[in-house]
């Protein structure tokens, strides 16, 4: 961070480089551009694939709001295709019964850091001629198949300050493809192809050489932490034995979340006892985004009546490598106490 620092040079340097080198080696992708968020990554992304005005894309309901927005920031059509039961993610039949001539690509989510099914995707976007645009922004370190997210297709990645790792504020995308490795690179700053040389409307979406400094300092810890937040859920797992989404048999989560599974009205009573004992706890997420008042206003209707019933059930319980042996303990007697209080 000195070194930035004393280097007088802030935007768009050496920091920045390596880290784009560094993640690109991690998630096992030829090429990584660094950006401000990871709502920037994903809207580039689907740029540099062209998706516009009149092209559809294929999403879940069931993932932060962002996922979608970013779409409509293209002009293009979010179309929401039900989750899986069972995972919480978006399910490949379902994204497959939604491709329209209008399809351009399929964004899929890995929910809570659990790698959705990536290796299906990656089939339905080659036999379909789309793009695959995976919003990787909740699992650093995840895999499926032996493969890292941001290995299959276009990986976006956000570095929010909640998430894995963090640079603060910052994002990546992740691809093997140079052309929109390049066309991401140019639209990040305002569509230029050489200083002051603008080829077409671009934005300001650079990431700073102080947050590329701190993502890179994270990036070396990453795996410890995500081991960390492997042997806690290993622990709610074991100690408490509740419902939470599946982990597809290849796959190894990154644990952004660890989310139980409740039954409908019992988890809202539930997260009331847990808050007034201390244990903090997140709904993510409490509205499907086709429900949400903006996507409402905009005409958005969907048929997905299983991210309908995931939103009433969702309660996430601390996983974050801060934890200690005495903090998951009282995690685990609160939870149970909770839930044998509630009636």
């Amino acid at each position: 961070m000195a070194a930035v620092l004393r280097s007088g040079q802030l935007a768009q340097g050496q920091a920045v480089a390596s880290l784009e080198t560094a993640f690109a080696a991690f998630v096992g992708a030829p090429f990584c551009v660094a950006t401000s968020s990871g709502t920037a990554a994903l809207h580039l992304a689907l740029l540099a694939h062209g998706v516009g005005p009149g092209d559809e894309v294929i999403t879940t309901p069931f993932s932060f709001i962002a996922t979608a927005n970013a779409i409509l920031y293209t002009g293009a059509t979010p179309v929401f295709a039900d989750i899986d039961p069972d995972t919480l993610n978006v399910a490949p039949d379902s994204v497959e019964r939604a491709i329209t001539p209008r399809t351009r690509a399929i964004l899929p989510v890995d929910l809570y850091g659990n790698p959705c099914d990536l290796v299906a995707f990656e089939d339905i976007a080659h036999r379909r001629g789309l793009a695959l645009i995976d919003d990787a922004c909740q699992a650093h370190g995840a895999d499926i198949g032996g493969r890292r997210t941001g290995s299959f297709g276009t990986g976006c990645f956000s570095f929010y300050p909640t998430k894995n790792m963090t640079s603060g504020e910052g994002g990546m995308i992740a691809t093997s493809d140079p052309d929109v490795a390049e066309r991401a690179a140019m639209l990040r700053s305002h569509g230029s192809t050489d200083r002051y040389v603008h080829e077409e409307l671009g934005y300001n979406y650079r990431m700073s050489e102080v947050h590329a400094a701190i993502g890179l300092a994270q990036l070396q810890r990453l795996e410890e932490r995500n081991a960390a937040r492997s042997a806690n859920a290993a622990h709610y797992d074991a100690e408490l034995g509740l419902p939470r989404p599946a982990v597809l048999p290849n796959a190894h989560p990154a644990w952004h979340q660890y989310t139980l599974l409740l039954e409908r009205g019992r988890r809202n009573a539930v997260a009331v006892r847990l808050e007034q004992v201390g244990v903090g706890v997140g709904i993510y997420y409490p509205t499907p985004i086709h429900h949400q008042p903006l996507y409402r206003r905009l005409g958005f209707t969907a048929s997905c009546p299983n991210a309908e019933a995931a939103a009433e059930r969702v309660l996430s319980i601390p996983v974050h490598p801060g934890l200690n042996s005495e903090d998951r303990h009282y995690v685990v007697e609160q939870v149970k106490s909770a839930l044998s209080g509630w009636r």
